[in-house]
């Protein structure tokens, strides 16, 4: 392959990407899909209904995924949740870093740029505090603290830490052959939960769960399918072209928050390249601002007071830090991470969760205590 066509394939990768983002974020604001809110809509309200459609986009996502590494198209372990390393400390511990801050900065990445996609500026500032956090602790002095501590606290697994590959390790067979019924059993049972009720069947909970399900799996394909080259021209090892971790990449806002952010403040270095990540940012903000403009619902919204103000601000710092060390968030860890089958990523996401509970509790007690 010519340096001209892997440029073209490239730049197909990245407008690939960016329509499924668009996708993403139109979807996202027309359903309110948010993993914060579907917790905060369990223990506050008793409702289940946006519990119901994240499940089903997860169901969909493993189901998708799993299908396509049984055809041989991609492997978990080209994605950086699947290796054999185990960090379970920074993702427990990062895991509730981010599900408390997401809950104090009213959502996670992915429904912070939703909201700024509606106009709303209290996200606009938690954007840009979360991509600040968060590459500190890529490469600053987070990152120092992190690598020197709870990065040291890992477990090395016999073979990649997707099920998958630890079935074919303990029972024999091939990680492609298990991901088919582990995919089926465990993305069938999710969507089999999710539609059990009534509110799990409304059309609104469809279309976020199928929906974001799906473009998630669509996102694997881009990445991992059409972005993949056997033998890239100057390295000659197998690559995966625009992405920053150089691995097979999907949905996920912590760290491309980040880029997105170095990629604007230093647009004329010549080093700094579009990505997957970067555009999948631009694309959400742009997807869900087109839904707000025609449905009408685009609005400005600032903080109410210092109180609002420094929440929003301890949430992104938060989530900046924790969805690093935890290698993703709600949408990186909880839809991405775990379609590929990880323990770890069940482990992050049940961190997040837990996290998110803590924050709640917690913002009753100080209701409760006020009154």
């Amino acid at each position: 392959m010519s340096d001209a066509e892997l440029h073209a394939l490239g730049t197909q990768v990245l407008w690939a990407a960016f329509v499924l983002a668009l996708g993403f974020g139109a979807i996202a604001q027309r359903t309110h899909f948010c993993t914060m809110g579907a917790v905060a809509d369990v223990v506050n309200i008793g409702d289940w209904s946006r519990l119901r459609m994240w499940a089903l986009a997860i169901g969909v996502a493993m189901l998708g995924f799993n299908a396509m590494v049984l055809l041989g198209w991609l492997r978990a372990a080209d994605s950086v949740y699947a290796a054999p390393q185990w960090l379970w400390a920074s993702q427990i511990s990062g895991g509730l870093m981010f599900g408390f801050g997401m809950v104090l900065a009213s959502g996670c990445g992915s429904k912070t740029l939703v909201r700024v996609g509606g106009g709303n500026l209290k996200s606009l500032v938690v954007f840009v505090v979360l991509a600040m956090a968060a590459f500190a602790t890529l490469k600053g002095i987070t990152a120092v603290v992190r690598v020197n501590s709870v990065d040291r606290l890992a477990w090395q697994l016999p073979a990649g830490q997707d099920l998958p590959s630890l079935a074919a390790w303990a029972f024999g067979g091939s990680a492609q052959r298990h991901a088919g019924w582990l995919g089926a059993l465990c993305g069938g049972g999710l969507a089999a939960w999710a539609l059990a009720r009534r509110e799990g069947r409304s059309g609104t909970v469809l279309l976020g769960g199928i929906g974001i399900g799906l473009l998630v799996v669509g996102a694997w394909w881009v990445s991992g399918r059409l972005g993949f080259v056997a033998e890239h021209p100057q390295t000659l090892e197998p690559t995966f072209l625009a992405t920053n971790s150089r691995r097979m990449e999907s949905f996920s806002f912590v760290s491309p928050l980040a880029y997105a952010l170095d990629w604007l403040m230093f647009f004329s270095d010549s080093s700094k390249l579009l990505t997957q990540g970067i555009v999948i940012v631009a694309g959400v903000v742009l997807g869900s601002a087109a839904v707000a403009l025609v449905t009408g619902s685009f609005r400005w919204e600032g903080f109410r007071g210092v109180e609002d103000t420094a929440n929003h601000l301890v949430g992104a710092v938060l989530m900046g830090v924790g969805g690093v060390t935890a290698l993703g968030c709600t949408i990186g860890q909880g839809l991405s991470g775990v379609s590929t089958l990880s323990i770890g990523s069940f482990v992050a996401l049940a961190a997040i969760v837990g996290g998110a509970l803590l924050a709640l509790r917690w913002q009753v007690w100080r209701i409760e205590r006020q009154a």
